[in-house]
């Protein structure tokens, strides 16, 4: 396949990054930010079933310290605008364009593509953030008002504990998220039903990453990232948008109603049975939204 390493410059040395191409059309060319922080490509392979058919040639891609690429030499690189450049670079490499260039940025890599619209704008032709609210403390306010209250108090109090104590790798605090969390929030499947390209993204999340980024827990975030928020900024991104939510998600959908409406041209595609991984619990209405989108990215502005 077309896979390919590409070198980075950060200013602790040159790495690499593991990229990997697929399809072919020349003004419609769609590279892929996942989640975590820390997270792996792994999870976008729903693409597979739906993009090639359209047309689409897209880019699987796995950031810095991510499994398939090279290991984050040092903590000091975990910073959002070095990610930014990093993007930047593997545009560059990959002969991207505002001719061509969609960037689709998943959770965390959503925050990464919000932050590269406004870094970059003039490579992009279009811009999809899925699954990710602008701001931090909102999700966060959303976590503890609406996700919280609906969970059983007891699981929740437990959960809580395990975290308090930082021993959020016990096997009884990931089960105990499973069942009252992921399964409702994440992905709405049994968890042994979870599709296999999701369980190996899961398995593979660089937790050196994760943690001080995010923090240990999908109940709201607070590490690095705890007052990220750039809700003023979004007027500011003139590129077409298409903000993705859904119904059960993490991330409430309301405010990414909202956050469609304040970009200039920006566009909401709401997934009604889909959750945070709406590319797999919603997909006919994640993938048509999308490559509508990416086959008309100016209509209806």
């Amino acid at each position: 396949g077309g896979v390919r390493m590409i070198p980075i410059r950060t200013p602790l040395g040159e790495a690499q990054v593991w990229t990997k191409r697929i399809g072919n059309n020349p003004s419609t060319r769609l590279l892929l930010l996942h989640g975590g922080p820390g997270g792996t490509h792994e999870y976008f392979e729903a693409c597979d079933s739906f993009l090639p058919a359209a047309g689409i040639e897209y880019y699987y891609y796995d950031q810095l310290g991510s499994t398939y690429s090279d290991p984050l030499s040092d903590p000091s690189l975990l910073d959002v605008d070095r990610f930014v450049d990093e993007v930047d670079q593997v545009r560059d490499a990959l002969g991207l364009t505002s001719e061509n260039f969609f960037l689709l940025g998943h959770s965390w890599g959503g925050i990464l593509a919000i932050e590269y619209a406004l870094a970059h704008p003039e490579h992009l032709k279009g811009l999809v953030i899925s699954n990710m609210m602008s701001s931090i403390p909102a999700y966060n306010r959303y976590a503890e008002d609406v996700l919280m209250p609906e969970m059983d108090p007891h699981a929740l109090a437990e959960i809580q504990r395990f975290e308090a104590r930082g021993e959020t790798s016990d096997p009884r605090y990931m089960a105990l998220l499973m069942r009252h969390h992921y399964v409702e929030h994440v992905l709405r499947m049994p968890e042994e039903a979870w599709p296999e390209p999701v369980r190996r993204s899961f398995d593979h999340i660089t937790e050196s990453i994760y943690v001080p980024m995010q923090g240990p827990s999908e109940l709201g975030a607070s590490g690095k990232l705890a007052d990220w928020d750039r809700t003023e900024a979004l007027a500011g991104i003139e590129v077409p948008t298409l903000v993705i939510g859904a119904r059960y998600d993490t991330m409430d959908p309301s405010f990414l109603e909202e956050m469609a409406r304040a970009l200039p041209k920006g566009r909401y595609l709401h997934c009604p049975t889909g959750s945070h991984m709406a590319m797999y619990d919603d997909q006919a209405t994640f993938f048509e939204g999308l490559v509508q989108f990416l086959r008309a990215p100016s209509a209806g502005d």
